[in-house]
C-alpha cells in the first residue's frame, strides 16, 4: 500500500521557519523523486520541489529559490522541506509527492503518488 504522509505543518507568521517531513512507503523509493508542491486558496497546484533519489539533485520554483530548502533521508524513506523566511503568500496545503522525474519536470498532472496534504497557514 502505497504511503506518503505528510507532518510538520501549522500556524507560522511572516518571516518564521517551519520543516515539514513526509514519510514514504509502500513502493520502489529508488525508483522516484521525492517532493512537494502547493495549494493557495483559489489557486492551482504549484510544484515547489523535488530531489532525485540517486545523487539528491534538486530543483526549486522561482518562488521559493534562496528561502526553501529541500533534503531527502533515503534510509528514513523520508523527505524534508526546510521553510525559512515565511511570506503570507506562502499560505497553502503542502503535498508531497512521488514521480521518477523531477529534473526534467514537476508536474502535478504528471506526478504517480500524492500524500494528503498539510496546511500551513501564515498569521497576519
Amino acid at each position: 500500500q502505497v504511503q506518503l504522509v505528510e507532518s510538520g505543518g501549522g500556524l507560522v507568521q511572516p518571516g518564521g521557519s517551519l520543516r515539514l517531513s513526509c514519510a514514504a512507503s509502500g513502493f520502489a523509493l529508488d525508483d522516484y523523486a521525492l517532493g512537494w508542491f502547493r495549494q493557495a486558496p483559489g489557486k492551482g497546484r504549484e510544484g515547489i520541489s523535488c530531489i532525485t533519489s540517486n545523487n539528491g539533485n534538486t530543483r526549486y520554483a522561482d518562488s521559493v529559490k534562496g528561502r526553501f530548502t529541500i533534503s531527502r533521508d533515503n534510509a528514513k524513506n523520508t523527505v524534508y522541506l526546510q521553510m525559512n523566511n515565511l511570506k503570507p503568500e506562502d499560505t497553502a496545503i503542502y503535498y508531497c509527492a512521488a514521480d521518477p522525474f523531477c529534473l526534467s519536470r514537476w508536474d502535478f498532472s504528471e506526478v504517480d503518488y500524492w500524500g494528503q496534504g498539510t496546511q500551513v497557514p501564515l498569521s497576519s
